[in-house]
């Protein structure tokens, strides 16, 4: 990426500061400076300043969960096509659960890295396999740098659950645990409504969020030291569940059940073999209430790919997942920030720090020297379709659709710039 000058942008530059307009100074991935100090590094440099009153620079994203099974001969998806997707979207740090080829139930397959400053973060398993028969040695897992502890999508049996909880050997790193329990599904993939029936998929009752719940909640008053986090609520009932507990968890929700619901998703679309299964528009309606209001903390990508093969079964007997984090900002820009009148530091704080405390680690915030922002313009209106920095996975959203929003550039990746030339002053051309 060549040097920019960024003439009044918006800026956001952490949690609880305000949005300011700032003139910026970018080069090879590096923010340089700000105001005075950018401009007169630009001046003594002859670059002409590009007008970005429109755009927002602000830290990179936070992914606290999503999948990759096999980083090296995947194909779906591998390391290096995921970290080049992410990092294009804007996202920084992806947190990977230990579902894999090869379960992340030993220190010793705690090793994958990604290149700086992308970080990606691994969760050890909480049972061996994710089996839920015997628990996985959370102390060497600690020991080997895991970020936390979580579970494969349900519930593991109580017993487990509590004895894992109380032995604690994974000290104060956070576990992970999703409020679902297949048995109760009956096979269903779509949460229960009139919307869910018209469309003719087969129904999961609300009990299969719910009652689960219900264990982790006592779990967490019986417990009030263990570090339990929440995974991918997804139902209304559910959400007032936890609202009217009054218990200061913090919990994920996919970024997909914000966007879609049954009643406006098309019935030939993807997106609705998801796990937890897609829900309501009253459901999706009280999660966004509870993520506006901080009952949910943070918003998860949770992504998980298909390879093209495995897309084409029908939907019942493939496994359930969405992939791509691509489509995650300019999504919920539209249906949070431009539908619902959310402002810009209310979203980062879902995306990016909401989900930097879940996981337990420090906040990003822009400064001189920082490589983990990204530029991000509302009013770009981009295709969805396979490019160089596109997810391998089949089974992505919006695929040939068009979306308002894109990620002009990010320090994650220094060669990507998707500025459009037009925004430089009439006569003048960008330096090279």
């Amino acid at each position: 990426m060549a040097a920019r000058f960024l003439s009044q942008v918006q800026v956001l530059a952490g949690p609880d500061q305000p949005l300011h307009h700032r003139d910026v100074l970018l080069e090879d991935g590096v923010l340089i400076g700000f105001d005075q100090a950018a401009a007169d590094e630009s001046q003594r440099r002859g670059l002409v300043p590009l007008a970005a009153h429109d755009w927002l620079l602000a830290p990179a994203l936070v992914d606290p969960h999503s999948t990759l099974e096999e980083p090296f001969s995947g194909q779906a998806e591998t390391l290096a096509s995921l970290v080049a997707s992410a990092a294009a979207a804007g996202y920084g740090t992806v947190a990977l659960l230990p579902r894999a080829a090869s379960w992340r139930d030993r220190p010793e397959r705690l090793q994958l890295q990604a290149p700086d400053p992308f970080t990606l973060p691994l969760w050890g398993a909480f049972s061996r396999g994710g089996r839920g028969q015997e628990l996985a040695p959370h102390g060497d897992l600690a020991a080997a740098g895991a970020i936390g502890l979580a579970e494969d999508g349900s519930l593991p049996p109580l017993a487990l659950l509590e004895r894992g909880l109380r032995l604690s050997e994974a000290g104060a790193l956070p576990v992970l645990l999703a409020p679902r329990d297949p048995d109760l599904t009956l096979g269903g993939f779509v949460q229960e409504s009139v919307e869910a029936l018209r469309a003719g998929w087969p129904l999961d009752p609300v009990l299969s969020e719910t009652l689960p719940l219900q264990i982790l909640l006592q779990l967490a008053r019986s417990l009030p030291d263990a570090p339990l986090r929440l995974a991918n609520l997804s139902t209304a009932a559910g959400v007032e569940l936890l609202r009217s507990s009054g218990l200061p968890l913090q919990a994920s929700v996919c970024w997909w059940h914000l966007v879609a619901d049954s009643g406006c998703l098309d019935p030939l679309a993807e997106g609705w073999r998801l796990e937890p299964s897609l829900g309501s528009p009253e459901d999706r309606h009280a999660l966004i209430e509870a993520l506006a209001d901080g009952v949910l903390t943070a918003v998860a990508v949770h992504h998980l790919p298909l390879d093209a093969e495995e897309r084409l079964l029908p939907l019942d007997q493939r496994r359930p997942g969405l992939a791509g984090h691509r489509q995650v900002l300019p999504a919920l820009w539209q249906e949070l920030v431009v539908k619902r009148g959310w402002s810009p530091a209310l979203l980062w704080e879902r995306l990016c720090w909401g989900p930097t405390r879940l996981l337990g680690l420090a906040a990003d915030t822009l400064e001189p020297g920082s490589r983990r922002w990204l530029l991000f313009d509302p009013a770009a209106c981009w295709q969805v379709s396979g490019d160089a920095y596109a997810s391998r996975g089949a089974n992505q959203p919006f695929e040939g659709e068009s979306l308002t929003g894109q990620v002009l550039a990010t320090g994650l990746l220094p060669e990507l710039w998707r500025g459009p030339l037009d925004r430089w002053p009439d006569g003048v051309e960008p330096l090279a």
